[in-house]
């Protein structure tokens, strides 16, 4: 049967790609975002099976209208993916509390929400996909990075226990890491805050390499996609894939330093127990 992908943050970037990717398949896409406009460039493509609809993934009614939709005219959802999202770049004091809260309900809860919305039919079927679309960034931080990174750990620390909540339903569960990848992410959704002059010389350079990586990204969306199905369509699907030279590489070391320090303090971190009561006590 044909399969049904279901794609947020669908009007450009790594969204836009997986529809192509999908379409190109022969799959049913449906491709949501809060501007309608911006979607009826894909759903050109192949009208027949790709549905339009606008969301926002942070308004629950119109996940609600979206999911409905989407059964309606496809019969259900086989692969969800949850990709809206954008990023902040600053200090973690320099970041203003609307515009961190404001990102976790997009990247975080907005994820959430969607999910909650497609699980009840997946579990009734018995089978689905869900992806959320983390990043490195998801497994380790880098000055100016925290608040992006803050609403990714949260994705991956849920998705980590969602994914053995829906293994008995047969509903397989991927966090993808991508590192740099060619989209508008260092560009339309990436969000610059107010400097502290105290944090130039520790933020500078992450607002530097931030600005100058647009367009320079070694990383194919494209690619991406393929790897992604790839991933799913395995015999034992991972509960993460990195993606990129970037990301295989900066987790491995992020890694391979947690586990020297876990060493190195081992001793302390065991010294922690109370102690065994002496038979004479007894």
């Amino acid at each position: 049967m044909r399969q049904t992908w279901f794609i947020t943050g669908a009007s450009s970037g790594f969204g836009a790609a997986f529809a192509k990717y999908a379409i190109g398949r022969g799959y049913n896409v449906v491709v949501t975002a809060r501007r309608l406009d911006r979607l009826k460039k894909i759903a050109r493509q192949a009208p027949d099976r790709v549905l339009a609809h606008q969301m926002d993934v942070t308004e629950p009614r119109q996940i609600s209208k979206a999911i409905e939709a989407a059964e309606d005219r496809f019969g259900g959802i086989d692969v969800l993916i949850n990709n809206a999202g954008y990023g902040i770049v600053g200090a973690v004091e320099e970041t203003p509390d609307a515009e961190l809260r404001a990102m976790m309900e997009t990247n975080f809860f907005g994820a959430v929400s969607v999910t909650r919305a497609a699980l009840p039919m997946m579990r009734k079927r018995r089978k689905g996909a869900i992806v959320m679309m983390s990043s490195l960034g998801g497994q380790l931080s880098f000055s100016g990075f925290g608040p992006y990174s803050a609403s990714k750990f949260a994705m991956e620390g849920l998705t980590e226990a969602l994914a053995q909540e829906l293994a008995p339903f047969g509903v397989k569960t991927l966090i993808v890491e991508p590192g740099a990848f060619r989209t508008e992410f260092a560009d339309a959704a990436l969000r610059h805050m107010p400097k502290i002059s105290d944090y130039e010389d520790i933020v500078g350079d992450t607002r530097t390499f931030a600005r100058e990586m647009h367009g320079t990204q070694t990383g194919d969306p494209m690619k991406a996609a393929k790897a992604i199905e790839d991933a799913l369509q395995g015999d034992m699907v991972p509960l993460r894939l990195a993606l990129g030279d970037d990301a295989v590489d900066a987790i491995r070391e992020h890694g391979e330093g947690l586990l020297a320090e876990l060493s190195r303090w081992e001793g302390t971190s065991r010294a922690v127990n109370h102690e065994a009561a002496s038979q004479d006590a007894a």
